[in-house]
């Protein structure tokens, strides 16, 4: 039996103080094997997120099947306020966590992060420097890569081929490239091309580089807002990634970014000691940023979407990809093996 009236009952929803959500899973089922140093990683990357984001920044974790401890751990943190949104699951994997941080929320940028990701000081300046510089900004990445030139990028490359404002130039921080290796396990990820040079595209005020990784980046949160897919048959890899972290931003006529600098590193599953050091080294933000003037999106017509498919055919195969980068002056012999 129900008596009486709701108070909730057709009351509008009040307007969050906030605009930028950083949305992180968290999947440590134990402190064994590959996951034996999992919970020291996760709070490097908590402890440096809580530094230099700004007030205005709401923060949400996905425990998605971690140990006991560690939701005792995360549990901790949301009792003493230091992250806003704690949802407990069972382990569904990594993109349905993101969809889980997604609902219920409407903020105008969207961060979705690793728990292995030490954020650096200045990295929502500069991702609000590309999105103001850069109306087709759709996502943002705080590591910039050589190799994410022919990742999602068939858009940029097809309005921007025969434009000085799309060319090839000096990487800014060659070290932190090296380092992004180093984190993956495969220190020759990078070759020496990849460590001079980068595809970048300029505006009047910014430069950013083509592509934009998965392990941290800052989106548009309107390009979540019409999903084709609610749910991924993945718990990781698979077509996951691409339905609804990638596709979106281009079926909304966005481009995929990254800064020239690094502003986030990639830690693996292994403390080191540098970790300790760039934590200490961390100068605490609290300092306001104005949120940037987003402009309107705007679904690309046919003829742009005939287009970009026609580019990214072309950025598919090494041969002609190869083509488009002699067209922005690289020889034969160095296009070939920046493809390798």
């Amino acid at each position: 039996m129900r008596q009486g009236y709701n108070p909730q009952k057709d009351k509008a929803e009040v307007l969050s103080e906030y605009y930028h959500q950083v949305i992180i899973p968290v999947f440590l089922p134990n402190r064994d094997g590959y996951f034996k140093d999992g919970l020291q990683i996760l709070h490097y990357c908590l402890r440096s997120l809580l530094l230099t984001i700004h007030p205005k920044t709401f923060i949400t974790i996905v425990n998605n099947g971690s140990s006991a401890e560690v939701a005792a751990y995360l549990e901790d943190l949301r009792l003493k306020g230091e992250i806003h949104e704690l949802v407990h699951t069972t382990n569904i994997g990594k993109i349905n966590a993101v969809i889980k941080g997604l609902g219920g929320h409407s903020f105008e940028l969207v961060t979705v992060a690793d728990a292995d990701v030490m954020f650096l000081s200045g990295w929502q300046d500069a991702c609000y420097e590309v999105f103001r510089d850069f109306p087709k900004a759709g996502a943002v990445c705080t590591t910039p890569s050589s190799k994410s030139l022919r990742t999602h990028t068939a858009n940029i490359w097809a309005h921007l081929l025969f434009s000085d404002r799309l060319a090839f130039r000096d990487v800014q921080d060659a070290g932190a490239l090296n380092a992004f290796a180093h984190s993956i396990g495969n220190p020759d990820f990078y070759s020496k091309l990849h460590l001079e040079r980068y595809l970048t595209v300029t505006s009047n005020q910014n430069e950013a580089v083509v592509g934009a990784g998965h392990f941290v980046a800052t989106y548009r949160g309107d390009v979540f807002q019409n999903l084709s897919s609610r749910f991924s048959r993945y718990k990781l890899g698979g077509d996951s990634l691409d339905k609804i972290l990638d596709k979106p931003v281009l079926q909304n006529g966005f481009w995929r970014l990254s800064t020239v600098r690094n502003y986030t590193f990639h830690m693996g599953n292994v403390a080191e000691d540098w970790m300790s050091i760039a934590l200490q080294q961390i100068k605490p933000s609290g300092q306001s940023l104005a949120m940037p003037l987003l402009h309107p999106k705007k679904s690309p017509g046919v003829f742009r979407k005939v287009l970009d498919r026609l580019f990214a055919n072309i950025l598919n195969r090494k041969k002609t990809a190869v083509w488009l980068l002699r067209v922005k002056g690289m020889s034969a012999s160095d296009a070939k093996n920046y493809l390798s």
